[in-house]
This record gives C-alpha cells, sequence and structure tokens, in this order.
C-alpha cells in the first residue's frame, strides 16, 4: 500500500494540460525501461529496488554491525550524491540531535570530503579526539579532490592510531568495480569494499551502497528503506499521466515552467527533512539544470524560513512555484498546557498539540500564498519512516527522470561539472 500521495489542485493547472502529454509521456515511460538493463545507460536506480545486489546487501549489513560492536565514531567521507542521500535519510530516521543524545546506541556519524575548509576537518578532528573510529570513504574514481584530501589525512590518522594492519579493518572503501585511484588502492591493502554500480550516477546512489552503509551504521533498517522503493517502482510503473501520480507531478513543473516559474522551492514543516531538501536540491539541479533551461530547486523548512524568506515567497517575484511535503502522522507530539495567567497569550492553542498547530501554520500558509500567486503542488507523506522515506525517494528519483526527458535535456550527465574542475585544477598546478 502507498503511503504518498500527490495533490495538484491548488497549481491551476486542468487536466486537460496534464493529459495533453499523454503521448509524451508514454514514450519516454517506455525508452526508459527499454534501457534499464543497459549497463551503459544510468538508469540502474528504475528496478534497483527489485534487482539490488542481494549479496553485497547482506555484506553491507554485516560490516554496519561490525563497525557499530567496534566504532564510537563512524566518518563518511564524500561529496555531491557520494554523502548527500546518506545524510538526508540518517538526519530523517533518527533522533534529531542524534550525535549528542544520551540514549544513542551506535556511532556518532560525521561526514567529511564535502568541502575544503581546513576549520572544519580541523573542528572535525578535535571532538573526534581519541575515540575508536571508522571510516568510509565514497568516490568512483578517488581522485575527487576533497574526499580525495580528507581520505589521505584520515587515513594517516587511523594508521597512526591503529597501525597499518589494523587500520585496514576500519577503512571501508565504496568504489568502482573494476577501475580507479581508489580501486586500486583498495585491492592493494585489502580494504572491506562495496561497489558504485555503473549505471547509476552519483545524485540517483542513495539505496545502493554508497548510501546504505553509513545508514544502517546508524541503526536504521535497511530492508524497510528498500522495501518501500520497491512499492514505489510497482506503484508509478504505470505510463499514463492520468493515473501515475509520480508523472502527474514531472509534468506539472514542465507546465509551470513553460508559464514562466522558473524557481521551484521544496517546503516542508519539519527540520528532519532538512538535508533531504538538499538531496533533492542537488537531484533535480544537477538533472536539468544545462543547455541554458531548468527549473531552479530551493527549499525552505517552515515555519522556520516563514520568519526570514515568507516575505519574498509572498510578495517578491512571482517567476516561483511550492512543492510542499506534508507529513500526515508525526512520530512524537507534545500538548500544550493552559496557563492561568496567560502572560503570553497562548490560551487560544491550550490543550492543542504542537502537530495540531504545526499543520494549521502549514495550512494558513499554502492558502496565503496561493493567494499571493505562487501554485502549490502538494506531497503528502503517511508518516516519517523506512518505507515511506524510501517511496518518497523512489518517487522523486522517477520523477526527476520524467521532467528532465520531458525538458528536453539529459537527466543522466553533468558537463558543466567538468568546467570548474577544470579550472581549479589549472590553478592549483596540476
Amino acid at each position: 500500500m502507498s503511503n504518498i500521495k500527490v495533490t495538484l489542485e491548488n497549481t491551476g493547472i486542468d487536466k486537460k494540460e496534464l493529459t495533453k502529454f499523454n503521448r509524451k509521456v508514454e514514450t519516454i515511460h517506455k525508452e526508459l525501461h527499454a534501457i534499464s538493463d543497459n549497463e551503459k545507460e544510468f538508469v540502474g536506480w528504475l528496478n534497483l529496488p527489485t534487482n539490488y545486489d542481494r549479496e553485497e546487501f547482506a555484506k553491507i549489513k554485516k560490516s554496519a554491525e561490525k563497525i557499530r560492536k567496534d566504532s564510537e565514531v563512524f566518518v563518511v567521507i564524500g561529496i555531491g550524491g557520494s554523502y548527500l542521500g546518506a545524510r538526508a535519510v540518517i538526519e530523517a530516521l533518527t533522533n534529531t540531535f542524534y550525535n549528542i543524545c544520551p540514549n544513542r546506541k551506535t556511532p556518532q556519524i560525521f561526514f567529511a570530503g564535502n568541502n575544503m575548509s581546513p576549520n572544519y576537518l580541523n573542528d572535525l578532528i578535535e571532538c573526534i579526539g581519541n575515540k575508536d573510529i571508522s571510516i568510509n570513504v565514497i568516490s568512483k574514481s578517488g581522485t575527487t579532490t576533497e574526499p580525495a584530501i580528507a581520505f589521505r589525512i584520515f587515513r594517516e590518522m587511523i594508521e597512526n592510531k591503529y597501525g597499518i594492519k589494523e587500520a585496514r579493518k576500519r577503512i571501508y572503501v565504496t568504489t568502482d568495480k573494476e577501475k580507479g585511484a581508489l580501486k586500486q588502492l583498495s585491492n592493494e591493502e585489502e580494504y572491506e569494499t562495496f561497489v558504485i554500480p555503473d549505471n547509476i550516477g552519483g545524485r540517483y546512489s542513495v539505496l545502493t551502497a554508497v548510501g546504505l552503509l553509513p545508514i544502517a551504521v546508524a541503526g536504521i533498517d535497511i530492508n524497510k528503506l528498500m522495501y518501500g522503493a520497491k512499492v514505489a517502482e510497482d506503484k508509478y510503473n504505470e505510463n499514463s499521466v492520468k493515473y501515475n501520480e509520480c508523472y502527474q507531478y514531472a509534468v506539472a513543473r514542465n507546465i509551470l515552467y513553460s508559464k514562466g516559474k522558473t524557481t521551484e522551492i521544496l517546503v516542508n514543516y519539519e527540520p528532519k527533512m532538512q538535508y533531504f531538501t538538499e538531496w533533492w536540491k542537488q537531484l533535480y539541479g544537477e538533472s536539468e539544470g544545462k543547455e541554458g533551461k531548468g527549473i531552479f530547486p530551493a527549499g525552505v523548512t517552515f515555519t522556520t524560513d516563514l520568519h526570514s524568506l515568507g516575505q519574498y515567497i509572498q510578495e517578491g517575484k512571482r517567476n516561483l512555484f511550492e512543492t510542499v511535503i506534508a507529513i500526515e502522522n508525526s512520530a512524537t507530539d507534545i500538548t500544550i498546557k493552559r496557563d492561568a495567567d496567560n502572560i503570553d497569550g497562548l490560551n487560544f492553542v491550550a490543550d492543542k498539540t504542537m502537530d495540531y498547530v504545526n499543520k494549521k501554520a502549514m495550512e494558513g500558509t499554502i492558502e496565503a500564498h496561493i493567494t499571493g500567486e505562487v501554485p502549490n503542488i502538494k506531497i503528502t507523506m503517511d508518516k516519517l519512516d523506512e518505507e515511506t522515506l524510501g517511496e518518497l525517494i523512489y518517487f522523486f528519483e522517477l520523477a526527476c527522470a520524467m521532467s528532465g526527458k520531458i525538458l528536453g535535456v539529459n537527466p543522466f550527465n553533468q558537463p558543466g561539472v567538468e568546467e570548474y574542475k577544470k579550472n581549479m585544477f589549472k590553478l592549483l598546478g596540476k
């Protein structure tokens, strides 16, 4: 049973506009599935919930168990899709203050290699101190500058702390199946190694070993995560816009784009979802932002950002629309007590729950923004758990592929990335 529902009633888009895309959607759907088994095409994520490597999956769980037993700290080294997906899921499904929570029974999890700030790395090393540590370096090539620098530093740190032989048992590598500098090093040092599939690009890789190992270390049930993705794979296999809500979202985005709505703001009302927004931004930004085209992906966490960006969204330039993620059932809640003196004037919400107030804030904000000519797409999640999040991940991946194809770009490459890499290497004397 699906845990996700899409609502387009506040977009100003009628059914006739959607159905105009029927033939195009059917064609793209067939094309995507026709090439899904081709290892040279980057659509391995499409059938991943069904066809994932069970043997590697078991190895991931075994390694995660070992890390949980012998490590107080687990450092995930990667950039872009090599860390955003894992971080998104971990932050969404664990305690908001995971790393400092006294009831935590799993290692602290930190992320490195996603920037080149010496302050960040030195602060992290200071924070780790003398704690037992394991690391997971994630890189297809092993030569991407940011994670390569971080790995060099942490590898030396671990080898100095444990000796080379013991260090090998605390270094986990996720890289190419056959080639690259990191694969070569991993073979030489006999590190425990996991595979980044050739037919899955970085931003689509969260449900591979790239994301699953760190997620499993955090104590999250990756079986349920994959089950949720499988539910989505089955549900969104329909090629009709009329019946496929995932494709409705993809088409709606393109219709709004054609009407001058060039910025999409992903809105959530749950701070746990902040990094999910960051993952979504990379997914859509790298997939669609090319050839002078693409919707700019932005994100806000309400009600926090209502007090900073709310004014602009309400009355600024009318080139934007919102996609609101609403969580129907909160995992926990707090009832607001009545105060006899009512000094703060809050007794109007007395005996109500915080979740109730949060939802009313959402309803009021959506209504206000619609009045302010901001079209609203609403994606409702039943609850925030492994299965539902797995479903949502697959939903956005498939919608992204469809949306990019409708736009007329290749949603699986990122040629612009190479340009700034080339300039950076030149300036550094490579």
